[in-house]
Formats: structure tokens, C-alpha cells, sequence
């Protein structure tokens, strides 16, 4: 079994980015920048801030992040956006979640421009992936998607199943595999025989945050499978996959932690990459 290393991946994806971002300084005098916005003190949303500035900055990009406490006014978030999408050194700017409860995410997200949406949520962009258009697209299925054309280039007439339904993971997920002529089949909580579906696979992707759902015995020989789950358990951080028994089966497989997260990341400085080139056209 190959064991997908999404920590390489993501390393030579950022290698690839920063030998971009020199060409793209020395052509435009000016090099990307991402404006990350941190409500409140959740220790998870702190590191994963902390791990995007520093990886944007290894890149090469401009970085900034802008803090706001709990209690801050959701005309106050909605004001600085509409400043960031004025402001011509930004390039893309991302919101992170989760948003305390009296901020609206849907209010939020969809007052970022779509030209610097490096999340890839705002209905434009989710509407241009469904109908084949140019636009951001989800930083982790993103990840997971060139982790998976790493393993198998050509996935035309491959069947995947994508177990997950989420506006973050599930369907955008569907999309990019659809554009790559895969027969793509897409389950959830309510799909009445999950195992079944799962062994017709020579993708699954695992999107779901139930530990260790997929068995072994769900995984027909040479399946690609990407694990997108983080789940606490009592021993430890798992993922949607039980990795012992189907690794048993699989062709490739990722890891939880080390596998789809770090290409998290990497994706968003790829997306705000894109987003300067296509504002410089």
C-alpha cells in the first residue's frame, strides 16, 4: 500500500508556489496578499491562523491577519471586508470559522468579493465549479484532489464515492471529480447501504467527522482512499477511516493527521496565488 504523504505534497506544493510568486514580483513588482480576519480566542481557529501566516510567508505572499474579540459587531466584520475588497495589495481574503453566534457566516461570506474568495464559498464560486466555470474551489477537497491525481493521473471512467454531503467537502468534491469524467456517487447519513456502495469504489473519500466509519471490509482491492476526518477520541485523533484494517486493502491511503490537512493549507496560498493572476489580467 502506498501511504499518501500529504506533509511531501504540501512541501513541494509551496516550493512550486514560491518559485511563482518570484517570477510573479519580478513581472508585476508586487506579489500576492492574503488578509486573513480571526474573531475571538478558539484555540484550534488560533493555530490554524498561525500555520497559514507562517506558510504564506514562506511563500513569498503578503500577509496579514486582523484580530477581533468575541463580542465584536457584525457591521464591524462586514465594514473591514468591504474595505479588504477595495484595497488592491489584497488578493484574497479569508474569514475564519466558526463565527461567534451572532454573526450570520452566510452574511460574511458572501460580502467577500469572489474574485479574492480564496475559500472558495461564495455562491458565485460554488455556482461557477458546478457548471464547469473558472473559479476558486474549496482549499481541502482541492488538497485532496491533487493528493489523489498524484496516486492515478488519468481518472476518467473511475467511480468514486464521496461519503459526505457538506457545502465544505462533500459537493465541491463531487464537482472536481466530475470534471474528470469520473462516475461519481455521493452518500450520506440517510444512504441506506453505505458498505455496498463503498465496495463498487475505486475512490472513496471519506468527508463524514464519524471515527473510523469505513471497515476493511468496505474497500475493495486497489481503492483510493483520502481520509478527511479529525475526530477526538479516547485514543486520540482518528480519522473517518479505520486505517489499521483498511490499509489492508487499499492502493493508497492518507493518513490522519499528516495526510489531507497540510494540503489545507497549501491549497489556500495556491487559490490566493490565482486570485492575483486573474486580477492582473
Amino acid at each position: 500500500m502506498i501511504l499518501i504523504d500529504g506533509k511531501k505534497a504540501a512541501a513541494e506544493l509551496r516550493e512550486e508556489l514560491k518559485q511563482e510568486v518570484t517570477e510573479l514580483k519580478n513581472k508585476f513588482n508586487k506579489v500576492p496578499g492574503l488578509t486573513v480576519i480571526l474573531i475571538g480566542d478558539l484555540t484550534p481557529s488560533q493555530i490554524y491562523v498561525r500555520n497559514k501566516e507562517k506558510s504564506a510567508k514562506e511563500v513569498g505572499l503578503k500577509s496579514e491577519v486582523i484580530k477581533y474579540p468575541d463580542s465584536v459587531e457584525e457591521k464591524v466584520i462586514l465594514d473591514k471586508i468591504n474595505d479588504l475588497n477595495k484595497d488592491k495589495s489584497v488578493s484574497g481574503i479569508l474569514v475564519q470559522l466558526p463565527l461567534p453566534k451572532h454573526i450570520d457566516k452566510q452574511k460574511i461570506i458572501e460580502a467577500i468579493h469572489p474574485s479574492k474568495d480564496v475559500d472558495g464559498f461564495h455562491p458565485m464560486n460554488v455556482g461557477n465549479l458546478s457548471s464547469g466555470y473558472e473559479s476558486s474551489v474549496p482549499c481541502t477537497p482541492l488538497g485532496c484532489y491533487l493528493l489523489i491525481k498524484k496516486i492515478e493521473p488519468n481518472l476518467s471512467g473511475k467511480k468514486a464515492v464521496v461519503v459526505g454531503r457538506s457545502n465544505l467537502n462533500g459537493k465541491p468534491m463531487t464537482q472536481l471529480l466530475l470534471k474528470e469524467n469520473c462516475t461519481v456517487t455521493i452518500t450520506h447519513s440517510k444512504t441506506k447501504d453505505l458498505k455496498a456502495e463503498c465496495l463498487e469504489a475505486d475512490i472513496i473519500i471519506a468527508a463524514v467527522g464519524i471515527p473510523e466509519l469505513v471497515k476493511g471490509d468496505w474497500v475493495k482491492k486497489d481503492t483510493i482512499v483520502i481520509d478527511v476526518g479529525i475526530n477526538k477520541t479516547d485514543k486520540g485523533i482518528v480519522g473517518d477511516v479505520a486505517f489499521d484494517e483498511v490499509s489492508k486493502n487499499a492502493k493508497a491511503l492518507t493518513p490522519v493527521p499528516g495526510g489531507v490537512g497540510p494540503m489545507t493549507i497549501a491549497c489556500l496560498l495556491k487559490n490566493t496565488v490565482e486570485c492575483f493572476k486573474r486580477s492582473q489580467l
